[in-house]
């Protein structure tokens, strides 16, 4: 291959850079890690900068179809880490901008806020890596599935069996009535302001007999080892370890609690010291909280960014 020229790497970098939000979200949406993401799309980058432009026909095609074969690469190694992950796992939470479709239109904001959801990533790991890089690929960046196919080296017809497994799956397993942003902000305000007062009944009205609380520590902080069912027990968990955290000395350690943006929607985080000691993130249906979840585990938290709540 020929050296290329300056002018040649700065088209690769103009054309990569258009499309890296697109890349990154659907590495995120794939592996659900940040760190992971940023890995696979740095590799992309090396890839592609060795590519003829002139034999590229779509570029934002041609580099989603490098992406998401990284991706799943990368899924064989995260399999192997998760066999001695200590306690439940987590998605690494999202902090950043969302990205979808590629045009310049990507859809309704709460669509696309609710397709990098925790609840809806922990949904999306819970598929084969073949059903969630189809699912992402189709329902997200709408995809064709002749280029799916190619992507993934599959017939098409396979292609559309895959698909519809994790529709069908994503779809028996998410909320029946999703709520808008602004909707799921104020529950998750009034939830954080409820726990703080140590208000049984309002918690009792908010939470679902048959909720789901999931802590994430990894090992590294103390979290549950296993979902806690149920609200009566997820209510004494919440408050007893407010009232614990809000005893500690006022030197400094003594944490701070406010509404920020975590993968798109609004999330309660813990501060201590100003950093990121726990995030909180509801799964709601309704107004009903049907799903918590607590990420604990500092490794998860080093990149994320602390910022308003979503407008």
């Amino acid at each position: 291959m020929p050296e290329a020229t300056p002018s040649a790497i700065s088209r690769h970098a103009e054309l990569f850079v258009a499309h890296r939000p697109a890349l990154v979200g659907a590495a995120y949406r794939v592996l659900s890690s940040v760190s992971d993401a940023e890995d696979v799309v740095q590799e992309a980058w090396l890839r592609w900068s060795q590519v003829e432009l002139a034999e590229v026909r779509e570029p934002r095609a041609y580099l989603l179809r490098i992406t998401t074969r990284l991706a799943l690469n990368r899924v064989r190694e995260q399999q192997r880490r998760r066999e001695t992950y200590v306690g439940p796992w987590l998605p690494e939470p999202w902090s950043g901008p969302l990205a979808a479709g590629g045009g310049s239109d990507p859809g309704d904001a709460a669509e696309l806020a609710d397709s990098v959801s925790m609840a809806m990533l922990v949904v999306l790991s819970s598929l084969s890596p073949l059903e969630r890089a189809v699912f992402v690929l189709r329902e997200v960046f709408d995809v064709p599935f002749s280029e799916v196919a190619e992507t993934l080296g599959r017939s098409e017809e396979a292609v559309r069996q895959l698909a519809h497994r994790a529709r069908s799956h994503v779809q028996a397993r998410t909320p029946q009535r999703p709520v808008d942003g602004r909707t799921h902000q104020a529950v998750t305000e009034k939830f954080l302001a409820a726990v703080q007062g140590g208000s049984i009944q309002s918690l009792l009205t908010m939470l679902a007999p048959d909720a789901v609380l999931t802590t994430d520590g990894g090992g590294l902080r103390q979290a549950a080892l296993r979902p806690i069912v149920g609200a009566d027990k997820i209510i004494r968990f919440l408050i007893g370890v407010v009232s614990k955290a809000e005893a500690l000395s006022t030197s400094g350690t003594k944490p701070s609690f406010q509404l920020t943006t975590a993968n798109g929607q609004a999330a309660i985080v813990a501060l201590v010291d100003g950093v990121p000691d726990t995030l909180g993130l509801l799964g709601i249906d309704g107004s009903v909280v049907t799903e918590l979840f607590l990420v604990r585990n500092p490794e998860k938290l080093a990149r994320f960014v602390v910022g308003d709540p979503p407008p």
